[in-house]
């Protein structure tokens, strides 16, 4: 994978999360790729729309790939996504077996990668990706608080 491919796929998950904000949900998408460098899914936030607090981009991406695959496991794929994953998130990427996680914009008040919780250090913890954070910080970042400076206004 060339960094020229990750900022590809991230701003792919970038364009979903601005979808999700039209939508009028929290502005964050997801890809996730196969180890062969095909998109099995995308999507963003619709907790809102499906009145279901489990239906952030991440859960949402990861059934969908892994219906794609009809598999349960996603061993060799990359995740795509524009805010660190939170504990809930964290703990489905292990439990998929998904290889590498590629995330934008830190998270530290809801964060369960390299902040909060951290899923991925715990002893019970069944399976880590590899971790690559930053790619896309900046603009997933100003969506981010763009989106809830207007709705505090």
């Amino acid at each position: 994978m060339t960094s020229k491919d990750a900022r590809s796929h991230m701003a792919r998950a970038l364009s979903e999360a601005e979808a999700a904000q039209a939508r009028g949900e929290v502005p964050i998408g997801a890809v996730i790729v196969s180890a062969d460098g095909r998109i099995l899914a995308s999507t963003g936030n619709r907790t809102r729309e499906l009145n279901d607090p489990t239906a952030h981009a991440e859960i949402l991406v990861i059934r969908a790939a892994c219906a794609e695959l009809s598999d349960e496991r996603l061993v060799g794929c990359s995740l795509y996504v524009t805010l660190e994953p939170c504990p809930m998130c964290a703990a489905a990427i292990s439990f998929a077996r998904i290889k590498r996680l590629y995330y934008a914009a830190s998270d530290p008040k809801g964060g369960g990668v390299e902040q909060g919780a951290r899923i991925f250090s715990q002893p019970t913890c069944h399976h880590v990706p590899e971790i690559y954070p930053g790619i896309g910080e900046t603009e997933a970042g100003a969506l981010l608080k763009d989106f809830f400076a207007a709705r505090r206004a």
